[in-house]
């Protein structure tokens, strides 16, 4: 199964969620007779149509079975037979309702509460702007949000990029976040490119497309571009610049720091993964869940002479398994001196650990894990989706970490 047709199923759920049962059937309709399997389909019927495509069905077996919330088969198994070829016969209705309980499973729909997709205008202090932008360029266009603080009249001290989760705007990460309320405190620019279903069916970030994953093109290259056309705009200082993102921003900020580490002098990562780790939607699931395999080779690893990194991570995360906070940092971090502290629990502030990674010029990486912490941003505001007021306040050490002072938590 080809990774365009499982987003056309993708985008055919969310189509239905939408209201139109009509426009869903279309696109499951098309997508299958694009691939040979519809009712146009010229393929040979039977046994002799899927034996040419068995690794086609051998990722239509892992899916299934993870949307109906079954072991993964192994890999080389051949076409579905007995129980698992009379799912495929299930009526159109219910095969979506399928596919919308395996969204939920698979964590397209998060862990903690979302919000409807507007978001009301955050209260803006007097002199500050939230600005509704557009940048394009070769690669393509997105519309952005950038937060112009009135604190920074006399003095912009830099830029944070905030790229936001899946089924997420904007508006609803700023809230969240409470990034612009760090803004002002610091005297920092915001921007937060949006991605839409007409780039996702879910509004993700696409880091698992191997187009994605390169300098020079696709989402990075819109995104670097933003972030320059912002930068000289405002005359920021290049080791003033700096990008951050929550689950698949935090995947595609990591994207940014191994495309882009000219660009960027510190990148923070919540609940993300790690450059590389998928190359299609089925491999992105099996990374989510920590199934991403052995690792890294050796000879891979990018190790140190890139941004300064920061990753946040939840152990109760179902969604992106905390394994992935582990593969950020061999990933971007190389050796050094570790040192690990542990804050408990006090009241209802979740605990976490602490691990710092020292390098030539001081810290190189600091990666949190929150206890018992969800899909979340940590410290965020319940004022947005996939936010937990109870850990640690992700944003304002992000913000410390990048500007070189120490975390105030």
């Amino acid at each position: 199964m080809k990774s365009d047709f499982v987003a056309e199923i993708l985008r055919a759920t969310g189509t239905l969620r939408a209201g139109d049962p009509a426009g869903a059937t279309a696109i499951i309709r098309a997508a299958l007779a694009a691939g040979g399997l519809g009712p146009g389909s010229n393929a040979a019927p039977g046994a002799t149509a899927v034996a040419s495509r068995p690794s086609q069905w051998a990722a239509a077996r892992v899916i299934e079975g993870s949307l109906a919330g079954e072991p993964a088969p192994a890999a080389d198994k051949g076409p579905p037979s007995g129980p698992a070829s009379k799912r495929r016969n299930r009526p159109l209705g219910e095969v979506l309702r399928i596919l919308g309980d395996g969204r939920r499973r698979l964590g397209l729909d998060g862990a903690v509460r979302r919000l409807p997709a507007r978001v009301p205008e955050l209260p803006l202090p007097d002199g500050a702007e939230f600005r509704d932008l557009t940048f394009a360029c070769a690669a393509g266009s997105r519309r952005y949000r950038l937060y112009v603080p009135a604190s920074g009249s006399d003095r912009l001290e830099g830029l944070v990029v905030m790229l936001h989760g899946c089924t997420q705007s904007p508006e609803d990460f700023a809230a969240g976040t409470r990034m612009n309320e760090l803004a002002e405190e610091h005297r920092l620019l915001v921007a937060y490119p949006a991605q839409t279903a007409g780039d996702n069916a879910m509004s993700c970030w696409n880091w698992f497309r191997p187009g994605d994953q390169a300098r020079g093109a696709g989402e990075p290259a819109i995104i670097a571009g933003l972030t320059i056309s912002v930068r000289d705009a405002f005359a920021i200082p290049p080791d003033r610049v700096f990008v951050a993102g929550l689950s698949a921003g935090g995947a595609m900020a990591a994207i940014m720091a191994e495309t882009y580490p000219d660009l960027y002098a510190g990148v923070g990562i919540h609940s993300g993964l790690a450059y590389r780790s998928a190359s299609d939607v089925v491999s992105a699931f099996a990374a989510m869940r920590g199934q991403g395999g052995p690792g890294l080779p050796a000879d891979d690893l990018k190790g140190e002479g890139g941004p300064r990194l920061i990753v946040f991570h939840g152990t109760a995360d179902s969604t992106v398994d905390p394994s992935n906070a582990e593969r950020i940092m061999a990933w971007h971090c190389g050796a050094g001196r570790i040192t690990r502290s542990v804050q408990p629990a006090a009241g209802d502030r979740r605990g976490y650990t602490r691990i710092v990674r020292e390098g030539a010029k001081g810290v190189a990486a600091e990666c949190w894990i929150v206890d018992g912490a969800q899909h979340a941003w940590s410290g965020g505001s319940a004022r947005g989706s996939y936010a937990d007021p109870k850990g640690p306040d992700a944003s304002r050490i992000m913000v410390q970490f990048f500007l070189g002072t120490a975390p105030d938590c």
